[in-house]
This record gives structure tokens, sequence and C-alpha cells, in this order.
């Protein structure tokens, strides 16, 4: 990601997250709550987690937190959260590119509509695999590349514009060959996730456990 590429998302993302409410609500996302509840507490990672609803969440199940984000004004509305809900988590800001974590380090990984720039997204997935332990959970939810169509006649579903940026069931599977999936499917859910993911969508899901 060139530098210009770089400050539009961080812009874009603390223009989105400075306005007084949250952008995408104070609860979880649903297919992450349902799954994050099956697994045992340990210390999970968590990137592109925006105002930290998804982050806070797990630290109230007792998990070990760390989330990332571009934004500043992201990680100012986590730790407001978290401090509401009587919680603590270490947020990082920075570019996931330029960030490293110790091999094998992270029991599970919530990738919650972490949408990255075409060019770059299987190469952060494996950076992500290298971050987690063998047996380790990833918990996935995603727009599909199906999503774009239902976005040109809607926008406030949201989602990338870019149909490269989007997901395949193939892409997930490809990324994560070395898993056992637990589940991936493509559907069709209506989302209702405060402002800005409001209607019908086309998504991804994926939950997988580590083989090696």
């Amino acid at each position: 990601m060139n530098k210009s590429v770089e400050e539009e998302a961080e812009n874009k993302w603390n223009n989105r997250y400075q306005e007084a409410h949250y952008a995408y609500g104070k609860g979880p996302n649903l297919f992450f709550k349902e799954w994050l509840y099956k697994f045992e507490p340990g210390a999970i990672l968590m990137p592109a987690d925006g105002e930290g609803r998804n982050g806070v969440f797990a630290a109230q199940l007792g998990w070990k937190v760390t989330s990332l984000d571009l934004s500043i004004a992201g990680k100012s509305k986590a730790l407001q959260l978290a401090e509401e809900k009587h919680v603590a988590l270490e947020y990082i800001v920075g570019d996931l590119e330029q960030l490293g974590f110790e091999k094998e380090s992270f029991d599970a990984i919530g990738l919650i509509y972490a949408h990255f720039a075409a060019e770059k997204k299987s190469l952060f997935h494996k950076k992500m695999d290298s971050y987690l332990k063998p047996g380790g959970i990833i918990i996935l939810e995603a727009f599909s590349k199906k999503h774009l169509e239902l976005n040109n006649l809607d926008p406030k579903v949201g989602g990338p514009k870019d149909i490269d940026m989007l997901f395949s069931k193939a892409e997930i599977a490809a990324d994560f060959e070395n898993y056992e999936p637990l589940i991936l499917e493509e559907v069709e859910a209506f989302l209702n996730e405060g402002e800005y993911h409001i209607g019908k969508s086309a998504i991804v899901r994926f939950v997988g456990r580590k083989l090696y």
C-alpha cells in the first residue's frame, strides 16, 4: 500500500469514527458473537477492529484482546467503550503491513469485515496465519463478490466498491488451506449494524481451526 493510499484510508476511518455515535453500533457482529462463545478464552488478535465493538465483546468473555486499526479516532472510541463495559484491551494504531507479532502467539483471530487492498489481502491472511497457534481459530465474516451488486442498489449496506477487495469461498479456502473448516459459506443476510451496515448483503463466513 503506497503512502497516499494509506493516508486516504486513515483519513476516511478517522472521519467516520470522529462522529459522536458508533458507526457500526456498540454490539458485536452476530456471527462473531455466536462462534466466539464456542471456544475457551485465550489471546485473540482483532485486525481492523475500528471502534472496538468486537474486541470489547471478546474481552467481556475473558479473552486477552489485541486490537489493530489505522484510526486513532477508532482507538479513542474503543477505549471509551471498553471503559463503559469495565474491560481492558490493547489497541495498536498502525498499518498492518508495518506491524509484527511473535509467531504462533495467538489462540484466535477475528477478521470481521477486515477488507484490505486487493493486492494485499492474501498476503495479510498469510501473515495472520503465522501469528496463530496450531489448533487456533479464525473467525471471519466479510462481504462477498456478489455484494457489489447489492451495494450499488442500496449504498446503506456498505462495503468496498472495488470487487477485488471482496471475497469468494474459493479465495478463503485457498488462503487458509491448512485449516479444518468448521464452517465456510456464502449467504445473503440482512445486516443491522449501526449506520453503515444496514440492509440485504452478500457475505462470506468462515470459521477454521489451524491444523499445523
